[in-house]
């Protein structure tokens, strides 16, 4: 059974290539209360080998939550959600788009593609605090998510 009053503590896996802006994200999750492990990937191959658990990350933590930038070198964002959506055993691990863009084409092939959400990354500081505080009230307070999914074989 689901208790809607516990606290989700399953680790995040970010996924993005700015140093910045990771940084950013990284400070407002703390600065909002947010107490989970936060694991970094800076690309979506990266991100692929974390989540199938291959190579250095072959003992990786499933993520409870993704928040996936899109432009991204090699495998791009767009991609790895369709290979996350596809996959009976990630499907279920929700994914926050988290990107600059704002093109039509992205926000539907996203939502097309099994996006949980998509959130434009504001430009300022006190506004990307803003909406980290709301992701933050919205997906680890509110939302009652499924335990983590079972290893990858």
């Amino acid at each position: 059974m689901y208790e809607t009053n516990e606290p989700f503590r399953q680790p995040i896996l970010l996924v993005e290539d700015s140093h910045e802006d990771c940084e950013a994200i990284l400070r407002a999750l703390r600065k909002t209360g947010v107490a989970n492990a936060v694991n970094h990937c800076a690309d979506g191959d990266e991100a692929l080998d974390y989540l199938y658990r291959r190579g250095k990350h072959g003992d990786a933590p499933r993520p409870g939550v993704i928040l996936l930038d899109l432009n991204l070198p090699g495998t791009d964002g767009r991609q790895v959600l369709a290979t996350i959506k596809r996959d009976a055993q990630l499907k279920r691990i929700p994914v926050i788009v988290l990107t600059t863009s704002t093109d039509e084409r992205d926000v539907e092939g996203c939502y097309r593609d099994g996006a949980n959400s998509y959130i434009r990354k504001p430009v300022d500081l006190a506004g990307f605090m803003t909406a980290v505080q709301r992701l933050k009230d919205y997906w680890f307070e509110i939302v009652i998510l499924p335990r983590c999914a079972a290893p990858a074989s």
